[in-house]
């Protein structure tokens, strides 16, 4: 009797001080990042600016699901390469269906304090980013002198010319 009466104190206990999303999700996600052309130079920056990860494409990551107490995780992924546009993609979390979960399994103890402060709560939001870079307009466009003959310039420009010397 008093082994039956211990069993179930423990696992009421354990039902108490567990949270279901902190038992069946995770507080960090890995992200696969790959580009075209690869060989990108990405930056991850969270919410404050703050960077992260600084690396090149193909690349895998874990990021963390939370931002402090109720705090959910948003990140800033910047690709770069030369000859090509620079790109921001943001990566963002949402609210883990698990968490819910605590209202049957892991109490008012997982709801308002381990699945919060954890960040189990959330959950990642896509697990791969593949961007496709635009080959930048600024190195294609190139200035330079060219020199006409009077014979050889329209008819349109004559009356823009003006006289250097005589």
């Amino acid at each position: 009797m008093v082994r039956r009466i211990a069993s179930l104190f423990l696992v009421g206990g354990f039902l108490l001080l567990s949270s279901c999303a902190s038992i069946v999700s995770k507080s960090s996600y890995p992200i696969s990042i790959n580009s075209s052309p690869s060989e990108a130079r990405i930056v991850i920056t969270d919410k404050k600016g703050v960077e992260v990860y600084a690396g090149n494409t193909p690349a895998t990551i874990k990021l963390r699901a939370g931002s402090g107490f109720f705090g959910k995780a948003q990140y800033q992924v910047k690709f770069t390469k030369d000859g090509y546009d620079i790109k921001t993609v943001p990566v963002n979390f949402k609210l883990d269906g698990w968490y819910f979960g605590n209202i049957l399994l892991g109490g008012v103890i997982g709801m308002l304090i381990i699945d919060p402060a954890t960040g189990a709560m959330y959950k990642l939001d896509t697990e791969f980013l593949n961007e496709t870079l635009s080959k930048s307009t600024a190195s294609i466009d190139k200035t330079e002198l060219k020199v006409y003959g009077i014979n050889v310039i329209p008819s349109a420009w004559t009356k823009h010319l003006v006289i250097v010397s005589k």
